[in-house]
């Protein structure tokens, strides 16, 4: 039986375009053109199968969108789809319950890389039986992962070597399929400087620390279409721009 997937969009031809790409690809697809008609067309999720959620859209934003499917359907697997990404929005779409996040513009492959990703991923189940094991915040929660523009994937290392608070271990996969280990380290005069310029304290446990790592790996991806051939990649500053973000950032590791 082919998989449902429902686009939230408000651009006609962006809807358009996806889903001539996703019907293609053998899924069936639904529409809506805002939040609250998304929101109808979603109902309880059983229909669905995944989401591909835009986040700019007028009335209800993709941010209060998820939300509310995630308040109806805890497991639904919901793609946040954006052309305005920045680390703050990553972070609130994934606190929020998002599965993935994607920018446009995107190319076809990365659309179906997105899909395919977010299907891999099991239902959380909508209520929690008395006889299930309760999920340590850890479980509970979901794995972060990039998809770079030019189809790379980049995913949190969990079988990596005991690592340092300066040290982030991700895998990432080409659009090949060939899958590399990476560590990005922090290096102290990146969080010095943070620290002088915000007065406040972000050790490299922070999970700033982390947002950082993974945008400079995400950028060399961009830029060098290919895994660092070092396999290794250092934080050495931050971008001013940044600057704000690190003075209001909170969470740990």
């Amino acid at each position: 039986m082919s998989k449902r997937i429902l686009i939230i969009d408000d651009e006609e031809h962006i809807r358009r375009l996806t889903r001539l790409t996703l019907e293609t690809a053998g899924y069936e697809v639904g529409e809506a053109g805002d939040g609250l008609q998304g929101l109808e067309a979603f109902g309880d999720g059983s229909a669905w199968d995944a989401v591909l959620l835009d986040q700019k859209m007028p009335g209800l934003d993709g941010l209060e969108t998820l939300r509310r499917i995630k308040e109806r359907a805890p497991g639904a697997r919901v793609v946040m789809v954006t052309a305005y990404a920045s680390i703050e929005l990553a972070v609130d779409a994934m606190k929020l319950g998002a599965t993935d996040f994607v920018r446009k513009p995107m190319t076809p492959e990365v659309l179906r890389n997105a899909v395919t990703a977010a299907l891999s991923r099991s239902h959380a189940p909508a209520v929690a039986t008395s006889s299930a094991p309760t999920a340590t915040p850890a479980q509970a929660q979901p794995l972060i992962q990039t998809i770079t523009m030019n189809g790379f994937t980049i995913l949190d290392d969990e079988d990596a070597p005991a690592r340092g608070p300066s040290e982030r271990w991700f895998v990432v996969i080409s659009p090949g399929g060939t899958e590399h280990e990476v560590l990005v380290e922090i290096d102290a005069e990146a969080v010095g400087y943070v620290e002088r310029m915000t007065r406040r304290s972000l050790p490299p446990e922070n999970s700033f620390w982390t947002a950082q790592t993974k945008r400079l790996l995400t950028d060399f991806l961009w830029n060098e279409e290919k895994a660092p051939p070092t396999r290794r990649l250092v934080v050495r500053d931050v971008d001013p721009d940044e600057l704000p973000v690190a003075a209001r950032w909170e969470g740990g590791r």
